[in-house]
């Protein structure tokens, strides 16, 4: 039987492909400060969506899935500091879209999966 696709794994998994790309890019442009946190955090939002497909309970779910969206969110604080800062001329707008998109996401998971343990 084959396995359903999960969404949010597909979408963090290839979100995290794009910021290593990001980061080489960014690397390469001499910034290292900014695209260090992006490359942290951008990555880790996956991480911890797959340790969440592990989990051993329902709290233990949530707790990793509001890991992954706080992760989301200081992705797309760092994201939008690159962007507005003009440090480097790279277009991070995909990305920005990219991260709302999973935000939205997560935050949905996070409520449905807060209200069914009330």
């Amino acid at each position: 039987m084959e396995k359903k696709e999960n969404l949010i794994e597909t979408k963090s998994f290839e979100f995290a492909l794009d910021i290593i790309r990001l980061y080489k890019k960014l690397i390469k442009e001499n910034e290292y400060i900014i695209s260090k946190q992006i490359l942290r955090n951008g990555t880790s939002i996956g991480a911890n969506v797959q340790e969440a497909s592990a989990a051993f309970s329902k709290k233990d779910f949530l707790y990793k899935m509001s890991i992954s969206s706080k992760e989301a969110r200081e992705t797309r604080y760092w994201l939008q500091l690159l962007d507005r800062s003009k440090l480097t001329n790279i277009d991070v707008s995909n990305h920005l879209k990219q991260i709302q998109d999973m935000i939205n996401i997560l935050t949905k998971i996070v409520k449905t999966t807060q209200k069914r343990l009330k």
